[in-house]
């Protein structure tokens, strides 16, 4: 199993990054992405890829930091992209539930990211929560010079993620699969192509069940591909396999 997407960089794991993984590994999770929010987190990213060889990272400025992005860390994300272990851009996006950061800031931070990224031929990470409508349209809008990439914690409807299929991304889904009330987001699971599919837990958020109410960590991702599999019914190390692989090939990964 890969975890497609998690924070060990977070200061929730500060002095515990080591068992995390030795958890990870217990559990034949053999790598994780972790994906950056800011300059800051995407420095810590670029620094444990390096320490630790099943490790790998995204770097870029999260929606809801949009409000510090300038162009000057394009020369920073040059030299991290440049690392063997940083694999792409991310995550990048739209979130207009919280709004920690002005629209405009956002959109100003994506366009540029995503102009990036498809310059660098990097894939993209993307965060989008209740923005849904105008993110598919910026990226239909410029369908012909889209970066590959992937929507991660998946939680949109089954109209958008067509849209997304469309458009060439991959679907990552998060322990909010296995919640009792995402019936919605269950049937996306259940329809979104075996080639096209990732699993990840966002940790140290978004805890599956049966460990909902914990810190989230990298060997639950089990527990999202028990249920992705129960939902298509199909073995979990079946489904487990193909993600990994789906999470390979986006990644360039060895």
């Amino acid at each position: 199993m890969i975890d497609s997407h998690c924070h060990l960089e977070d200061d929730r794991f500060a002095g515990e990054v080591d068992q995390a993984l030795k958890r990870m590994k217990a559990v034949n999770v053999t790598r994780c992405i972790l994906a950056g929010s800011d300059e800051a987190t995407s420095l810590r990213i670029a620094k444990l890829t390096e320490q630790y060889e099943n490790v790998y990272g995204v770097v870029g400025v999260h929606p809801h930091e949009a409000s510090t992005f300038t162009e000057s860390i394009f020369e920073r994300m040059d030299e991290w992209l440049s690392m063997p272990r940083i694999v792409g851009v991310g995550e990048i996006g739209l979130d207009y539930y919280y709004d920690h950061s002005p629209r405009d800031a956002q959109r100003k931070a994506l366009v540029a990211q995503l102009d990036y990224a498809y310059r660098k031929k990097a894939p993209a990470v993307f965060h989008v929560r209740d923005a849904h409508g105008e993110f598919t349209d910026m990226l239909r809008a410029r369908k012909n010079y889209l970066p590959q990439g992937v929507m991660h914690c998946y939680t949109g409807s089954l109209e958008s993620v067509k849209i997304y299929l469309d458009l060439g991304l991959y679907i990552s889904f998060s322990g909010s699969v296995t919640f009792k009330n995402a019936k919605n987001l269950q049937a996306v699971a259940r329809f979104v192509p075996i080639d096209r599919l990732l699993i990840e837990t966002d940790s140290p958020y978004m805890a599956p069940v049966p460990v909902r109410g914990k810190r989230n960590e990298p060997a639950y991702v089990r527990f999202v591909a028990e249920k992705v599999a129960e939902l298509r019914g199909m073995p979990a190390d079946e489904l487990a396999a193909r993600a990994a692989e789906n999470t390979a090939r986006l990644f360039n990964l060895n």
